[in-house]
């Protein structure tokens, strides 16, 4: 069971400050999370390591929060969400100051163990914290904006963040986000409502869940689409210098249109999922398969890469709302909890997809893992046809 949402009783003026407060945790939390996508060549280039190892400082923060999602919220069950938001704001600071001092590679996997901590905690209550700040007819529009934080994160904070790691070292990055997450601290505290815990979220709950077969088809469709996004993005700069032979100044152009595009994504299948749920989730899926699998044929060339980094900011910025949209709407009874499988789900991948596309960039190319990316999101478009074709219309579970 979960804490019911409560109605919000006050003006507008202050409530949609405090969605925007909630987004920019969210924003800071994701930019912290993959900025060393675009920093990656120079991190490994500073502590001696492979860009393979490297990208564990993508694993190692999704794995610590799949496990941290739903251990953080059950043991915080009876706390106020307001003071976990804030609590969790300012541990994300010390883990991005640790980062930009981090002295040898051991003290930078500790500052993502961190961050991992914090990604666990503040999605799994933020992202369906919607329902409890504005009015339900609202929910979805407050939802959208919470999760515009994802492609934002790209579309803003991983070019910015490569910018100036390009002119002033990637440590100071990290620096410019630790004084961001104190900023987003303060705007927490003093925009947030109180947010007392209703009834706790207990473990038994996530156990029922899994026995839905909505929420098992939106894991599988979950799991398989992020390890096919992270196991190619982590390495895209890579690539980008390796074959298609960009300068790195020049990488955080092409990370900041393919950001422009995930916004689009993001508010096209906001606009799309309550008409065509099951169209916007595998057209996206299609359309990741497609721009992965063809970079290796065609990013070799500076327009051929632009555009399909494009179309892979379209379709992979409609993901986050595809999936918590399809948890939320099989477990309408329990949000919280909905967002728990999501966040652990989504995290987990992550880490996996980093990790496994680390082997494939060590042991074969940066290529070699697009093309791999490419077949496991075809595999998701088909999984989420044959899954929803199968049943008759009356036995479908709600579909994002």
């Amino acid at each position: 069971m979960l804490e019911a949402p409560t109605r919000p009783s006050r003006s507008p003026l202050t409530i949609w400050p405090a969605v925007v407060a909630v987004m920019m945790g969210i924003f800071a939390i994701v930019t912290t999370e993959i900025l060393p996508i675009g920093l990656l060549t120079p991190i490994a280039s500073t502590f001696g390591i492979s860009d393979g190892t490297a990208g564990l400082t993508m694993t190692l923060p999704g794995l610590l929060a799949a496990v941290a999602a739903p251990s953080l919220t059950v043991v915080t069950a009876r706390l106020d969400r307001r003071f976990m938001l804030c609590a969790l704001m300012l541990l994300l600071a010390v883990a991005d100051f640790l980062a930009a001092a981090a002295p040898a590679y051991w003290v930078m996997m500790i500052s993502r163990a961190l961050v991992g901590l914090t990604i666990g905690g503040f999605w799994s209550i933020g992202a369906g914290l919607a329902v409890r700040l504005v009015r339900r007819e609202q929910a979805g529009t407050a939802t959208a904006v919470i999760f515009s934080a994802v492609p934002l994160g790209s579309v803003l904070g991983v070019p910015v963040g490569t910018l100036i790691g390009h002119l002033a070292g990637w440590r100071m990055a990290f620096v410019v986000m630790g004084l961001l997450s104190l900023g987003v601290f303060v705007a927490l505290l003093v925009l947030l409502p109180s947010l007392p815990a209703g009834q706790p979220t207990r473990l038994s709950a996530l156990r029922d869940l899994l026995g839905d077969g909505g929420i098992r088809l939106a894991l599988l469709a979950t799991v398989l689409i992020v390890l096919a996004h992270f196991g190619a993005y982590t390495y895209v700069t890579p690539f980008l210098l390796q074959v298609t032979q960009v300068s790195a100044g020049s990488v955080t152009t092409y990370l900041l249109v393919y950001g422009v595009a995930g916004i689009a994504g993001n508010f096209l299948a906001g606009a799309a999922l309550s008409r065509h749920p099951r169209a916007t989730s595998m057209t996206a899926a299609a359309l990741l398969a497609t721009a992965t699998a063809l970079l290796p044929v065609a990013g070799g060339s500076m327009a051929g890469a632009l555009t399909l980094l494009v179309i892979w900011g379209i379709a992979y910025g409609a993901v986050p709302v595809c999936s918590q949209t399809w948890f939320a709407r099989s477990a309408p009874h329990a949000p919280e909890a909905a967002s728990i499988l999501f966040t652990s789900s989504f995290q987990a991948t992550l880490s996996l997809g980093a990790l496994a596309g680390g082997v494939v960039v060590d042991h074969i190319s940066v290529a070699a893992v697009m093309g791999v990316a490419g077949t496991l999101a075809a595999l998701t478009a088909s999984v989420l046809w044959f899954s929803l074709r199968r049943r008759p219309p009356s036995a479908r579970p709600p579909a994002p």
